[in-house]
């Protein structure tokens, strides 16, 4: 008796070929024009016009005045509701409220969007010197707490796509690839995030990873706060107990 090998289920090309565009897209800090797309993407000039005209038309991509393309919030939004249907918020509200307790200082929760974190929960410090950010606030991966983490956790991925785009917010902010590697090397083996100022002067933030069991990550919680509030051992500290925290929601996720 034989037994017959299952088939590989068939994959529409065309609409392949459209989600590899959304996501050359969705990855790029600036838009792209056919020329580029098409020898990215392997495709002749008319087939990936057609894709995008037909992505434009759905609403996931705009054409841009300069007459280049770029991915829509469109993504992002299919993404936060993604977010939502792991109640996310819900499931860290118990780790949030103990990292507020425990340091006193502004606590977030952040997801990912393209090369930026979307912080889309928060504690307020209630301390006289604090740092402050809007819930709905972004800042770029390579240079908050929270950013750094979610970076750390997909690397081999992002590490080419966040190359071009590491832009210099202070005089501490990692810009060249080679200090990257090294910053994600320390992140992934202390289990935590940290930011020495990176993004705004003088302000610090420690952030971990919340992965689903497969180790995909699906948010960070962060803790961020003016220099002149850490403690010594401060880092350990802060970056252990946001750490646990992150690793408590893991193991809720993978008990959902």
């Amino acid at each position: 008796m034989t037994t017959d090998t299952p088939k590989a289920p068939r994959v529409d090309s065309t609409l392949s070929k459209g989600l590899a565009i959304l996501e050359n897209l969705a990855g790029s800090a600036s838009g792209k024009g056919v020329t580029e797309l098409s020898n990215e993407q392997g495709l002749t000039k008319s087939n990936t016009f057609r894709l995008l005209q037909t992505l434009t038309t759905l609403g996931y991509v705009k054409h841009r005045d300069d007459k280049s393309y770029s991915a829509t919030l469109k993504t992002w939004q299919i993404g936060r509701a993604l977010v939502e249907s792991l109640n996310l918020r819900e499931i860290t509200a118990k780790e949030l409220a103990y990292l507020s307790a425990e340091t006193g200082e502004t606590v977030y929760l952040a997801v990912r969007e393209n090369l930026a974190v979307i912080y889309i929960d928060k504690i307020d410090s209630q301390k006289p010197i604090r740092s402050w950010n809007a819930i709905g606030g972004m800042a770029p991966l390579h240079c908050v707490g929270t950013g750094k983490a979610l970076l750390a956790a997909e690397y081999d991925t992002l590490r080419d796509q966040i190359a071009p785009s590491l832009t210099r917010h202070t005089d501490r902010t990692i810009v060249d690839l080679a200090s990257l590697d090294a910053d994600v090397a320390a992140t992934r083996k202390r289990g935590f995030a940290y930011d020495t100022g990176e993004f705004r002067e003088r302000i610090l933030s420690f952030g971990a990873a919340i992965t689903l069991p497969s180790g995909e990550p699906v948010g960070a919680l962060g803790i961020s706060l003016p220099d002149v509030n850490l403690t010594d051992n401060g880092e350990d500290k802060l970056g252990g107990l946001v750490y646990h925290s992150a690793q408590s929601v893991s193991r809720k996720l993978a008990n959902a």
